[in-house]
């Protein structure tokens, strides 16, 4: 048995989601496909799909071997393509990790340029606000805002994010008579604040005082907030402020648009937090072509932007 063809084998036939779709691919019959999968498994002593007449399933096992063999694959297939043209060609599938409203509004427009550049290569985008563990789900790449806490991460720095109090122009007509829009961080604890879950600060928003601020320059506040919404969604923070339901501390990137129509307004602009943005990978992709050109791609990118 060639070990790596039916490593090669196994990874599409869980990518396919079928036996029958990868014989057409191989120009083999179903049988033989089934046959390289089942020797797999004998020589690694381990089942690593559950078969029915009607799905695939992968077992406890295969989905950890599964990973791996994906990264593998890759890796090896990568390495053929560099040798074959004398160049490193981006080919394969990159995947990459983003929060929602951050791969929604700033990576994807990114994504679609490096992939005008590199025709031969395919992109995995998976967008999810909660932490996710890149390793266990085969991530190549991932942006992080704010502190790093995982040092095993290679990590680059590719920019910065500004985190302001926004709200939306109706909630500030609609406020109630002896209510006015704040001036001072303490002055949230009279508004309903739409919370975002997701992030470590919750209900309890730090600021730091700007060069407009009444305080001196760099003076902090930690307020305590609260409210009749909380999500672990960017989406619904974005939802309820542009419904008028509140206000909100959030990057400024996730209403871009409507704060230069000025539909959204900035309530303490001279209160605010800035967040490093940063791409991380593992550290066996550290010396993956296709990870390096789209960090040095996105990198660029946002400097520009």
């Amino acid at each position: 048995m060639d070990k790596l063809q039916a490593m090669q084998t196994f990874v599409r036939v869980v990518e396919a989601g079928s036996f029958s779709a990868v014989a057409k691919e191989q120009g083999a019959t179903q049988s033989a496909v089934s046959k390289q999968v089942a020797a797999l498994e004998r020589q690694l002593g381990a089942r690593l799909l559950t078969r029915t007449t009607r799905s695939l399933a992968l077992t406890d096992e295969g989905e950890r071997y599964f990973e791996s063999a994906r990264r593998l694959v890759a890796e090896v297939a990568e390495a053929e393509a560099a040798l074959g043209t004398g160049e490193e060609t981006l080919k394969g599938v990159l995947r990459v990790a983003s929060s929602v409203g951050f791969g929604r509004l700033r990576l994807m427009p990114v994504v679609q340029d490096f992939l005008a550049q590199h025709p031969g290569l395919r992109v995995d985008l998976r967008l999810s606000d909660g932490y996710i563990d890149l390793v266990e789900l085969g991530i190549d790449v991932a942006v992080r805002i704010g502190d790093l806490a995982d040092s095993s991460l290679v990590a680059r720095r590719v920019g910065h994010s500004v985190r302001e109090v926004l709200a939306h122009r109706r909630y500030v007509r609609a406020l109630p008579k002896g209510i006015k829009a704040p001036v001072h961080p303490e002055d949230l604890a009279r508004h309903n604040c739409v919370v975002y879950t997701g992030s470590g600060m919750r209900s309890s928003w730090r600021f730091v005082a700007g060069p407009g601020a009444a305080e001196p320059v760099g003076t902090e506040h930690r307020v305590a907030v609260s409210g009749n919404l909380q999500t672990d969604s960017s989406e619904v923070v974005r939802a309820a402020i542009l419904a008028g339901m509140g206000v909100c501390y959030t990057p400024t990137w996730l209403f871009e648009e409507e704060i230069a129509r000025g539909d959204v307004v900035k309530l303490l602009p001279d209160w605010s937090i800035l967040s490093p943005i940063h791409l991380v990978s593992p550290q066996e992709r550290r010396h993956s072509a296709k990870v390096r050109a789209f960090m040095d791609h996105v990198a660029t990118a946002f400097a520009e932007g």
